[in-house]
């Protein structure tokens, strides 16, 4: 059986990040797995707090402040560093998001539904808000709730399992260092080769969208504020 690599990127946003860890470290998991949290540059008081969840709860610490002056997001090295690991120990990569609570059986059940689909790339939970809708970014799954079926548009990585079989397909030192966040990128290259990427969407994840990064909630409320910064100061590349 395979082994299970979780990690959750963060970006300050401790009150989210908090239930995110209670979730995934309270849930009913069945393989043996581990899990890290990459710090990217938050507050001190933030790492701080990190460091005393990382002993009350039991996962990995990882500061990127240790490894690299790269301004955040480092969600590339992240990925890096996991693909790397997640290889060393025929395991496969579950990215789980700081803004994203799992249900008690997700973990268990994406991992059991990628094994179960031979030729899976990425399995995703959808996501939901409070209320259980669907929301972003899957908003094209509207329809298909309760289902599991193959979809050609991109899984985001709020809640994903990246099979060991695509981890061992592609190095993500290929990616583009230009970019900030490579779910899109990923996907298609799942597809290219010859894998399918899963949606199951009887397993929601509550998604609170953007919590770690709270200046792309402008893109709700001043959208024009939003694609500024995203153009001219050229952040959030995708």
């Amino acid at each position: 059986m395979k082994n299970l690599h979780i990690i959750t990127p963060v970006k300050d946003s401790i009150a989210s990040t908090l239930q995110t860890i209670k979730a995934i470290m309270s849930s009913e998991i069945d393989v043996k797995f581990s899990y890290t949290i990459y710090n990217d540059f938050s507050s001190e008081h933030s790492t701080q707090q990190l460091k005393k969840y990382s002993e009350e709860y039991g996962f990995e610490l990882v500061n990127l402040s240790d490894i690299t002056d790269h301004p955040s997001p480092n969600y590339l090295l992240v990925l890096q560093m996991a693909q790397q690991r997640a290889i060393a120990q025929n395991a496969d990569l579950l990215i789980i998001e700081s803004d994203v609570i799992v249900a008690p059986d997700t973990i268990q059940r994406l991992v059991s539904g990628a094994v179960e689909h031979k030729d899976c790339g990425i399995a995703a939970s959808v996501t939901v808000d409070d209320n259980g809708d669907i929301n972003y970014p899957y908003g094209y799954a509207k329809g298909h709730e309760g289902e599991v079926y193959a979809v050609d548009k991109h899984c985001s990585f709020c809640c994903s399992l990246l099979t060991n079989r695509l981890l061992r397909s592609y190095d993500f030192n290929l990616l583009n260092p230009d970019k900030h966040w490579f779910d899109v990128h990923i996907s298609h290259i799942s597809l290219d080769m010859g894998l399918k990427n899963y949606l199951f969407c009887n397993l929601p994840v509550i998604h609170r969208p953007h919590s770690s990064r709270p200046w792309k909630q402008l893109k709700y409320t001043n959208p024009l504020k939003y694609y500024w910064r995203k153009f001219v100061k050229r952040f959030d590349k995708i």
